[in-house]
């Protein structure tokens, strides 16, 4: 089986192309060997072969031909002379595979480690500022084993290829419920693009996106997926953000990290003592006493009652605002007990 490029990379067999890029970014800027001035070499040798991983794995017609026949049959072909190599890149463009549909007249051309590291990263002296050691001033390039043997080493005057421009972000509204912000919970969002296949034509897929909504999220919290959006040549494609949308609720609002709820009053209520009776949207009974006289537009606070805060056992206020709801007309018998009572002549 010779190398396992997925125990390289730390990837399962089922790992998709998102996998095998994230996997490829933290190791790839873990053992850049401008990262490791003090085991430069161990670093080196490690960093090429996480790059050839990410390079067979990545392409579907080498990763299948790699699945079926090993590093071994990969690389069973006779491999070409430096100089063409060299002709191969420049027609191609980095294209590393024959065209061919045979199998038999496949040939396997590993990429420049540090131009994989630089489509994602820009150059290694743009990824780590000052990051080289003395010599080679944390620009050096270092080649893959199988490419050393073949490609002709680049001139030095030869300029890095600009890193690619990336695409405005794409923002999409996250509705969710006052309950799922409350208690937290789990969303699907399914999403399009499109990807180049492996001939670079552009195809539509579907993706299925997984949301944890943390308790206590407000309204314009932002979850952002990296590079989900659509894949063009040249252009590094833009970051996907969600953000979160507070739908209407029949009975609460939210005012920062407290909840108000509004109570209407008759006059009677209002005068002689009312009870209040809530259902929290975790799905707790409240029962609050109100004793004394409501006036118009008075306020009691629940503490602790509210939307959970970062503090985890600290919580927002529940409010209950009164409506005291007077009567439209009295009869002029009503209003002589109403002096009476309340002590008028």
């Amino acid at each position: 089986m010779g190398v396992d490029y997925y125990n390289v990379l730390k990837v399962s067999k089922n790992a998709n192309d998102d996998d095998l890029k994230k996997s490829y970014r933290r190791l790839a800027m873990k053992y850049h060997p401008d990262k490791n001035p003090t085991s430069k070499k161990e670093a080196e040798a490690k960093f090429k072969q996480i790059s050839e991983a990410y390079d067979v794995l990545s392409d579907p017609r080498r990763r299948q031909i790699y699945d079926q026949h090993g590093e071994e049959g990969l690389k069973s072909s006779d491999l070409p002379s430096a100089a063409e190599t060299a002709s191969a890149a420049a027609a191609e463009k980095q294209r590393s595979y024959s065209s061919r549909r045979d199998d038999s007249e496949f040939r396997y051309y590993p990429r420049d480690a540090e131009d994989i590291f630089a489509e994602f990263f820009g150059t290694s002296r743009d990824s780590f500022a000052g990051g080289g050691t003395s010599g080679d001033g944390g620009g050096r390039r270092f080649k893959s084993a199988e490419a050393g043997r073949q490609a002709k080493t680049p001139p030095a005057n030869k300029k890095a290829a600009p890193a690619n421009r990336k695409a405005a972000d794409i923002e999409s509204a996250l509705p969710c419920t006052l309950e799922e912000l409350y208690k937290g919970g789990k969303k699907k969002m399914r999403i399009s693009r499109l990807v180049p296949d492996e001939f670079g034509k552009p195809k539509t897929v579907q993706e299925i996106l997984k949301i944890d909504i943390k308790p206590g999220w407000k309204k314009g919290t932002k979850i952002t997926f990296p590079e989900k959006g659509n894949q063009e040549p040249g252009v590094t494609p833009a970051d996907l953000t969600f953000v979160v949308d507070e739908k209407p609720h029949p009975v609460y609002t939210r005012d920062g990290n407290d909840l108000i709820f509004e109570k209407k009053v008759s006059l009677i209520d209002a005068l002689t003592g009312v009870t209040v009776s809530l259902t929290t949207l975790d799905g707790r009974n409240l029962t609050i006493p109100v004793l004394d006289i409501v006036k118009p537009g008075h306020e009691i606070v629940i503490p602790n009652e509210g939307m959970p805060t970062k503090e985890p056992l600290k919580r927002g206020d529940l409010r209950v605002r009164f409506e005291v709801l007077f009567p439209s007309r009295l009869t002029s018998e009503q209003k002589s007990d109403l002096k009476r009572v309340l002590g008028g002549s």
